[in-house]
């Protein structure tokens, strides 16, 4: 009788049973009865512009059938009711939430996606059970930091509403398993994010995010990583130490490399098409043993080097809308690949028609062509009566119609005289000696001197550049990285249309000055040396150069007038001992790397 005659004084903690009181639509009795056994209660798709109060007060009040004078069956003995543990309140028209929440102390699941949700109550904050909160499609500003004290929580759904920015106590959520953020106006990451070392899955598509912290590599359980359609220009180095990583979108970004992942074993997915990806390393490569997807599409890339068929488990590889003219053959060889995409790139050597056919006519092709090709090191040319052994080396095809004299992966000490014999009086643009044993620069490489414009020699064991290469004059690509080099002539001064030189991974102790002295340089890769420092006044008269990859040398200091070098669109300096710039600024980017540098010059 007392709840009856607390209902009639207008009691809020009256029971239910009163539905006209209510605003939006009555919610069924017979929802509520069920509820109260299930411990489970579906409200969605009810166009309540609020939650009924008898709702919170479920676990809290006598029901109405206890004051009817009814025999109880075993079955709806009220009195054993069970505690609400979940309440769906999805696409309704809720524009908050009651802080009568707190009323609902047993709840593990609470879903209000798909309403008109401006804020939320603090006192979800004391749903010390909830493991699963689905608030997303929203429009939420901001975050309580009282949801920061759910321990429990193992899925956070906030995607699809209007927040800018996160509380710092993120780190708090230490059970997280899965956190959607994905579809807001983000413009950076908590640090605390390093703490979330549970972390399974993070959606952080669609933000303004213009870096990445370098701390989220902390979290060591993260498999699926989405970064896609953000600002992105550079990944942190240290997200390559991320071991569990398993899938990593970085489509729709602002991307001119792909970041290099040696500790990513477990990598399996690679997403990173619609950004400005000009080079496709070797380095960025070689690790990725596990990759089954790679997807690449509308960037820029030149070129596809071998290494991309030490991809043994690659089934999809993406390559569509780029500006790739030719292809490794060995490509064909790849043993998983079943989906091959090429259309719109300037290939010279494939047919339209033959793009049209579809993968396996297409790797059937490649494969062809490697029978055609330079006979691979450990197989013996086959020898006839009308084929001189010296002949059967050399793809003839190559060099006439590709303009390509190719002699790599040999573990050759010399180049045969006979590869530049057939070249005669045919124009070549394009000499590939990588992967051999050379300690010097072919001294025949001269004779190409008015056709060759790109001149691949890494990964041998050459310790100093040859004059005879200073006199190619239309040089333009020069990649002889990985070899034994400290230093370079100043006879390359006469190397007046090279735009590229990569020169990682060998033995530098200082700047190579000569380079300053080459205007037309557009991109210098020194990475993997021991260059301790850099003359930015030099740099600075440069004023075609956009790239300077400077990453894992021994600069001690970045000269403040670095950033007066206002054409470089992409800095490189991650891996070095300096102290300033620090780490958090360098993941911001070229921009804001400049901009710091800046604002350190002396007035």
């Amino acid at each position: 009788m007392a709840a009856a005659r607390r209902a009639r004084a207008g009691d809020p903690r009256a029971g239910f049973g009163r539905p006209a009181a209510e605003s939006g639509p009555a919610v069924p009795q017979g929802l509520i009865r069920a509820a109260r056994k299930s411990g489970q209660l579906n409200l969605s798709g009810r166009s309540l512009s609020e939650v009924p109060q008898h709702v919170w007060r479920i676990n809290l009040d006598t029901p109405e059938e206890a004051h009817q004078n009814l025999s109880f069956g075993a079955a709806d003995r009220w009195w054993e009711q069970t505690d609400l543990t979940k309440l769906i309140l999805a696409s309704n028209k809720l524009q908050c939430l009651s802080e009568d929440v707190k009323l609902l102390p047993a709840l593990t699941v609470l879903d209000v996606h798909d309403n008109q949700l401006t804020s939320l109550p603090s006192a979800l904050g004391q749903l010390e059970n909830l493991q699963k909160l689905d608030v997303s499609h929203n429009k939420l500003k901001s975050i309580p930091e009282e949801l920061m004290q759910l321990s429990h929580l193992k899925s956070l759904l906030l995607h699809h509403n209007d927040l800018s920015c996160l509380p710092d106590g993120f780190g708090h959520l230490v059970n997280l398993e899965e956190l959607d953020l994905s579809n807001n106006h983000l413009t950076d990451i908590p640090t605390s994010f390093a703490l979330l070392i549970n972390l399974v899955r993070l959606n952080l598509a669609c933000n303004q995010l213009k870096n990445l912290p370098a701390d989220i590599s902390a979290m060591k359980s993260l498999r699926q990583l989405d970064c896609t359609k953000n600002y992105l220009e550079t990944v942190p180095s240290k997200l390559a130490t991320m071991a569990s990583l398993e899938q990593l979108y970085l489509r729709k970004n602002k991307l001119r490399s792909l970041p290099e992942f040696p500790s990513c074993k477990l990598l399996k997915e690679l997403h990173a098409g619609e950004n400005q990806i000009e080079i496709l390393n070797a380095e960025n490569l070689k690790h990725l043993n596990s990759l089954s997807v790679l997807e690449l599409r509308d960037n820029k890339i030149k070129s596809v080097p071998d290494e991309i068929t030490l991809l043994q488990k690659l089934e999809r590889l993406d390559l569509a809308n780029n500006d790739i003219s030719r292809l490794p053959y060995a490509l064909g060889t790849l043993p998983q690949l079943k989906f091959l995409a090429l259309e719109g790139n300037p290939l010279r050597t494939i047919r339209r028609d033959l793009l049209q056919k579809g993968t396996q006519e297409l790797l059937k092709y490649l494969r062809s062509k490697m029978k055609d090709d330079v006979t691979s090191p450990n197989e013996e040319p086959p020898v006839t009566a009308m084929t001189l052994p010296s002949e059967s080396r050399i793809n003839m095809h190559a060099i006439t119609s590709l303009k390509l004299l190719e002699y790599s992966e040999k573990q050759a000490a010399v180049i045969p005289d006979e590869m530049f014999n057939a070249v005669r009086s045919n124009p070549v643009a394009t000499v590939n000696f990588s992967k051999n044993q050379l300690n010097e620069i072919p001294p025949r490489i001269v004779e190409l001197k008015d056709s060759v414009c790109d001149v691949n020699l890494g990964f041998n064991k050459i310790s100093s550049i040859s004059l005879e290469l200073c006199m190619l004059h239309k040089l333009a690509h020069l990649d002889i990285r990985n070899n034994f080099l400290t230093s370079l002539p100043d006879e390359m001064e006469a190397l007046t249309r090279l735009q590229i030189i990569n020169l990682s991974f060998n033995r530098f102790k200082v700047f190579p000055s000569v380079l300053y002295r080459i205007v037309a340089l557009e991109t210098i890769l020194l990475s993997n040396n021991q260059v301790g420092s850099i003359d930015p006044l030099q740099l600075q008269k440069m004023d075609k150069l956009g790239t300077l990859d400077l990453q894992n040398n021994d600069l001690l200091q970045v000269p403040p007038e670095l950033g007066n070098c206002e054409t470089l669109r992409t800095l490189l300096l991650e891996g070095n001992p300096f102290r300033t710039p620090r780490a958090a600024i360098l993941a911001k980017g070229t921009a804001a790397v400049l901009e710091y540098l800046r604002s350190r010059i002396p007035a």
